[in-house]
């Protein structure tokens, strides 16, 4: 009867022990947040061994030290231990992979004190598919505290928490993914939109900083020289990070990473000899720095820097994640510069554009000049002006016969500049050089909700011309036909061969504008001198027909007032040379 009852009385203990694992279960896989489960783990491993403290302890896997992740009863500063693999009780669990129960730790040479009134402990694995990635401690102030029936406990419980943290990493990951995914979607929206550079850099600033739950993050660039990293971008800096100095890219930490081409984490720049500016991060609040380079095609152009308020020791997931990034966000400061340069690239072709106005302008002014002045010329000649050489009326008529010289041989200058400006003919690939200009000015069109289209025929055959002059005059028809749809439309360019071969090539734009009244289609390519455009240089379709008339083409003009313009460009097939008038000579 005794032995029934001590049978009886052990398998209530054991029901006891398992209902209340039971519930300790329940209670640590209520959340998928790593920390809170972390801290619940560490309660009720504490509340189920009748212990005084306890913890939960972790490998970092980026240092492969072990660190107190989450504790109950231990002093504040016990978070800042560090134990190797194999140092202390704790550590010896973790290289062995087996429990530990020490009745007296102070007979156990490997004990490390981290609470005074400690007398024994216990501590199991906590192994996560097979590799032991922490340990689970609980501590006792009094002697022989702990049974082997506890170690049991302790070890399934450990199972369950194994299980709860692998899980709530796995949520972490996913969770991070997630919002990584997020993040990218929205800095490629930037890319698409954000067409400024410090626009798209002020995007992935905050992108990154509301990914990684940052502090601060701060975006530099390399300069010209590659010599210095400038702060381009910033997201949650105070006036001090603001103002700091630019950084030297071979006497700074962050030029490190540019230099090396590889990501450097510091868990606290505070304390670093590395880190130049510790009294901004002191007053600024900034603590663990993850620092990652912007790589594009190989070549390293910035760095993208990520600042938390505490010590930190980012995973290889997070680290995975920022450099993710920083390669989109490479990508997206090369478009933006790209970009600026297509701007650049099309002003430039503007200015072009209006020196070959001057230019021509300044041809016709001679020419009309030319004609009074030769009339002046012969007038004075035919006065046969002589006068005795006392007399002052002498010299007067001398000057003036000079100075018309002079002024006949500015004329004859302006003329022979003018001439240089013929075309240089050469094969053009009209359909080629069409695509081109498309690149560079759709932007221009996108920003004014103008639609692009083409309607190439790839049968057309090259062109003897000047390609040069050829996309001037081409960019000013459409630069024109974007000015008349100020509210958007669609610009459609056509290229067609003729009908024989020796037909000239079609080459039409038809914009849906305004339209132009009769007299304004009157004076569309009317002289230089003479135009009435009300802004800029009105000088845009008087350049077209001049360079088109140059190639021994022609210009047509067909519009109707709110219908749109086409205008229609026709170029030989053959060149000056191969005419028949000069083919006999």
């Amino acid at each position: 009867m005794t032995d029934t009852s001590a049978a009886l009385a052990e398998l209530q203990a054991r029901y006891d022990r398992l209902s209340r694992l039971y519930r300790v279960g329940n209670v640590i896989h209520s959340t998928l947040d790593p920390q809170e489960a972390l801290e619940l783990i560490a309660r009720e491993a504490v509340a189920l061994m009748n212990a005084s403290s306890g913890s939960v302890v972790l490998v970092n896997p980026t240092t492969g030290f072990l660190e107190i992740q989450a504790s109950q009863g231990l002093p504040r500063n016990a978070g800042a231990l560090r134990l190797r693999v194999g140092e202390g009780i704790t550590g010896w669990v973790a290289r062995t992979g087996k429990p530990a129960l020490v009745n007296d730790v102070s007979k156990d040479p490997r004990y490390i004190s981290v609470r005074r009134d400690v007398r024994s402990e216990l501590a199991v694995p906590l192994e996560v598919n097979g590799e032991v990635r922490g340990v689970l401690n609980v501590d006792s102030d009094r002697k022989d505290a702990f049974t082997p029936e506890d170690q049991e406990m302790l070890g399934a419980l450990a199972q369950q928490a194994a299980r709860v943290i692998h899980n709530t990493w796995l949520y972490e990951q996913i969770r991070l993914k997630a919002l990584l995914f997020e993040s990218l979607a929205n800095v490629s929206r930037a890319i698409n939109s954000a067409l400024n550079l410090d626009d798209a850099l002020q995007v992935i600033a905050r992108e990154t900083s509301v990914l990684m739950r940052a502090r601060v993050c701060s975006l530099m660039l390399l300069d010209e020289t590659g010599e210095w990293l400038d702060l381009r971008a910033s997201h949650g800096a105070g006036p001090a990070y603001l103002s700091k100095p630019r950084l030297s890219v071979h006497e700074s930490l962050v030029g490190v990473v540019v230099r090396r081409r590889k990501p450097l984490q510091v868990e606290d720049v505070r304390v670093s000899s590395r880190y130049q500016n510790v009294d901004v991060a002191r007053r600024e609040g900034l603590v663990a720095l993850l620092s990652v380079p912007l790589l594009f095609a190989g070549n390293a152009i910035g760095a993208l820097n990520v600042y938390t308020g505490e010590p930190y020791q980012f995973s290889n997931e997070e680290i995975r994640i920022v450099s993710a990034l920083a390669e989109l966000s490479a990508i997206a400061i090369e478009k933006a510069r790209l970009y600026e340069r297509v701007v650049d690239v099309e002003e430039q072709l503007r200015q072009n554009e209006k020196l070959s106005a001057i230019g021509l302008l300044a041809a016709e002014v001679a020419h009309e000049i030319r004609n009074p002045l030769t009339v002046m010329k012969m007038l004075y000649h035919s006065l046969d002006l002589r006068f005795p050489p006392d007399d002052p009326r002498a010299k007067d008529a001398r000057i003036i016969g000079e100075k018309m010289d002079h002024l006949n041989r500015i004329v004859e200058q302006i003329l022979d500049f003018a001439r240089t400006s013929e075309p240089r003919f050469a094969p053009v690939n009209l359909n080629t050089l069409i695509e081109e200009l498309g690149l560079l000015v759709r932007h221009k069109l996108k920003n004014q909700s103008v639609e692009w289209r083409t309607q190439l025929d790839p049968a057309i055959p090259l062109i003897p011309g000047d390609a040069t002059q050829l996309e001037q005059a081409f960019l000013n028809i459409m630069l024109n036909a974007a000015e008349a749809m100020p509210s958007g439309g669609t610009l459609t360019m056509i290229s067609r061969p003729g009908r024989k071969p020796s037909d000239p090539v079609v080459v039409e734009f038809r914009d849906t504008g305004a339209g132009m009244t009769k007299e304004q289609q009157r004076k569309a390519f009317t002289s230089l001198l003479s135009t009435s455009k009300p802004s800029g240089t009105g000088l845009g379709l008087a350049i077209v027909r001049r360079i088109i008339e140059a190639h021994h083409g022609t210009v047509k003009l067909r519009s109707r007032p709110g219908k749109g313009t086409r205008i229609i460009v026709e170029l030989p097939s053959q060149g000056p040379q191969s005419r028949p008038e000069t083919a006999s000579a």
